[in-house]
């Protein structure tokens, strides 16, 4: 089964997609030669080599071709086609690993495959957003290991992107200029909750994160999406990553777990806009996980554990260590 359910309650699409609870889940160490992302893989055996790949999902969400949607006569239960794409971005042959863990050449590659993923999906006349985004550890529920990220082109724009529109399209109605463009000068003068920084973007622990260590990547120029990146802007950005990961992992002392998010612009339309990435990271200390609770998950009302402008500083200690370590950076941490 492929469709979309419209919630009409909180007013937005859930995808139906049956065949994902069978996918595999955590594989185990004996179970590695079977990994579908590792060289020599049946997915991979036209591939004499590569470094990164983009394969199919195998369990998509959403399908070019879906079939019609079952209606059920009534107009509280609306249905449409889950009308898609869903695709899957290895990032190295190397069964385990970060970004840090990999070259800045290597990462820039992966940025590179993400702004053409990007703008492919975009010219799809049934596609309205395409969403790019990383799982990573068993914290959050990743069921493969082997580094990746995931691509949902969706026939529809998410309810999180139309709120920052609005607030874009709002704040900009107001003083004539871009809210995050804002966020980037106000940060760059006071210096309380940035992380890192090199030429072209800011990490900053923002003034409103929902997560303890929640970071966003912001580029310090105007660009509504990746595909406004040049090969030098997607180099910077691969230096943000990398810095971003491997402050998480000093600060944890593990292979640290977290969701990475990229905040484009829609596929379609025009709207005010500034692209930037996301990452939400679970742990609120080494040894402890911050889990959303009913306030969180029934009314969207986050709690945040303890306050950014303190906490700002674990990272920003964990930033200094890692920059030496992982080499080929640009820029300074705060």
């Amino acid at each position: 089964m492929h469709e979309l359910r419209w919630n009409p309650l909180i007013r937005q699409w859930i995808i139906v997609a049956a065949h994902r609870a069978v996918r595999p889940w955590r594989l185990t160490d004996k179970e590695r030669v079977s990994c579908p992302f590792c060289p020599g893989a049946p997915e991979l055996k036209d591939l004499a080599s590569w470094d990164v790949v983009v394969l199919p999902n195998k369990y998509p969400a959403l399908v070019p071709h879906p079939g019609s949607p079952a209606q059920y006569g009534s107009p509280l239960y609306v249905s449409r086609e889950a009308r898609g794409v869903s695709e899957v971005i290895v990032e190295t042959p190397m069964h385990e690993g970060d970004f840090h863990t990999l070259t800045l050449s290597h990462v820039s590659k992966v940025m590179k495959v993400f702004k053409e993923e990007f703008e492919k999906l975009s010219r799809l006349e049934y596609i309205e957003y395409v969403a790019l985004f990383r799982n990573k550890g068993r914290e959050i529920g990743v069921s493969l290991s082997h580094p990746h990220s995931q691509v949902y082109a969706l026939p529809f724009i998410p309810p999180r992107v139309a709120s920052e529109l609005e607030s874009f399209k709002e704040y900009y109605g107001k003083h004539g200029r871009c809210l995050i463009c804002d966020v980037v000068s106000h940060e760059q003068a006071v210096r309380e909750r940035t992380v890192y920084e090199n030429e072209g973007f800011m990490i900053i622990l923002p003034y409103y994160a929902m997560w303890p260590y929640e970071l966003h990547v912001y580029p310090k120029k105007h660009v509504k999406a990746i595909s406004e990146l040049s090969e030098e802007d997607l180099k910077l950005l691969a230096d943000a990553i990398r810095v971003a990961t491997a402050t998480y992992s000093r600060l944890l002392k593990k292979d640290a777990p977290y969701i990475m998010v990229m905040h484009n612009h829609p596929s379609k339309g025009d709207y005010h806009y500034h692209f930037h990435i996301e990452f939400y990271q679970p742990y609120r200390d080494p040894e402890k996980l911050k889990y959303a609770a009913g306030i969180e998950w029934g009314y969207w009302v986050f709690t945040y554990d303890g306050v950014p402008e303190e906490r700002v500083k674990e990272l920003r200690k964990a930033c200094d260590e890692i920059l030496e370590v992982i080499g080929d950076t640009f820029g300074k941490c705060a």
